[in-house]
């Protein structure tokens, strides 16, 4: 499970990520990711007032009603945050990630999402594919 400080919440960080990250589609997921500063310039939908960041990188999920039915939903988002708690220790700190379910990660198994993450944010990094 993912554990509540790596949990993106609000409305204006994930605006902020989707915005102004960087985007790469997988063919289940979309990966939006941003690596944040404490000097964030003001835009709109942004909190007001400097940044406090606690803890290691924080994880936002998207999963749509394109993805299936509540129970479909619900379980894809549970698959997707047990796969991101092993990623806390690999990625940096500051790192803000949106992951956009498609419709067919309802039907793809847990291993290929894991995959298509980890392939996803490799090239976001700048590393080997």
């Amino acid at each position: 499970m993912l554990p509540e400080p790596y949990r993106l919440h609000h409305r204006a960080d994930f605006s902020r990520t989707v915005r102004r990250g960087r985007r790469i589609g997988r063919r289940d997921l979309v990966v939006h990711a941003v690596v944040s500063t404490t000097d964030w310039t003001a835009a709109e939908g942004d909190p007001p007032g400097p940044a406090v960041r606690r803890g290691g990188p924080r994880f936002g999920l998207i999963v749509s009603k394109a993805v299936g039915t509540a129970v479909v939903r619900h379980r894809v988002a549970r698959r997707l945050r047990h796969i991101c708690a092993p990623l806390i220790a690999e990625l940096p700190a500051d790192t803000d990630i949106v992951i956009r379910a498609l419709p067919g990660a309802a039907a793809a198994s847990s291993a290929e999402l894991d995959q298509q993450l980890r392939a996803a944010l490799r090239k976001l990094s700048g590393g080997p594919s």
